[in-house]
């Protein structure tokens, strides 16, 4: 069933470009089934009861909380990588069940946008994070923040419940990290850019009370080691089914 994100439930419209794709692309009619989120959580099966133009006017038949949402809400801190891979990190990352992203500079980032550049960068961020979120099921649609220097990073990143730091240095075995009761919590996982983290970042982030935790002992590429360490997280804290 088509499935879109809506502002506000109860206006019983949609208008513009998601109406244009349900008329024109999809050729949806009258009476059609069409799944509603509210992007926090809630689903609203509907019904469509008109269309014209650039406005869907539906009806509410039901509704009921997503069953696609995590328990744990898990932040990706990821330092930026070079062209647009952090393209096929977010819409990954957003199908696996991530909570939001952060893009982080760092010392070893080759890629760094400034001025306007940064604006359209987080624009185009967000709005892959929402097809993938629409693609894949989600009940939210996870939000992608300003790119932040790693200092200030580091200080979010450490103020979660279990904030892990992934270093192709070493560090400790996931399944040590994540044993225990850890689901339902805030979880942070931080990856490198296709340099690594220089060991003194890696240190500060230890002091602010990150676990330095290891995927094993091969290096995986930048668009590789956000995905499998998110994987293995979800896995491990029982949000994979």
């Amino acid at each position: 069933m088509p499935r879109f994100f809506v502002e506000d439930i109860n206006a019983g419209e949609i208008v513009g470009e998601e109406a244009r794709h349900i008329a024109r692309s999809l050729r949806m009619r009258l009476g059609d089934a069409l799944t509603l989120c509210d992007g926090r959580g809630t689903d609203y099966f509907c019904e469509i009861t008109a269309l014209e133009g650039d406005r869907v006017f539906y009806r509410v038949l039901d509704k009921r909380e997503s069953i696609s949402e995590p328990l744990t809400k898990v932040t990706l801190f990821q330092c930026l990588p070079k062209g647009d891979k952090m393209d096929d990190i977010i819409k990954k990352c957003v199908e696996l069940g991530v909570y939001s992203i952060v893009p982080v500079i760092s010392g070893r980032c080759v890629s760094v946008p400034a001025g306007a550049a940064l604006g359209r960068k987080r624009e185009r961020w967000q709005k892959i994070a929402l097809e993938a979120a629409k693609q894949s099921g989600r009940g939210i649609v996870p939000q992608v923040s300003d790119i932040a220097d790693f200092s200030r990073a580091v200080s979010d990143f450490c103020a979660l419940d279990v904030p892990i730091i992934f270093y192709e240095g070493g560090g400790m075995p996931l399944k040590e990290i994540l044993k225990g009761d850890r689901k339902g919590g805030r979880v942070g996982i931080f990856v490198g850019p296709e340099g690594g983290f220089e060991p003194q970042e890696v240190e500060a982030a230890a002091r602010g009370g990150a676990l330095v935790a290891t995927l094993g002992p091969r290096i995986l590429r930048v668009e590789t080691a956000p995905v499998c360490a998110l994987s293995v997280v979800m896995f491990g804290l029982g949000e994979m089914g």
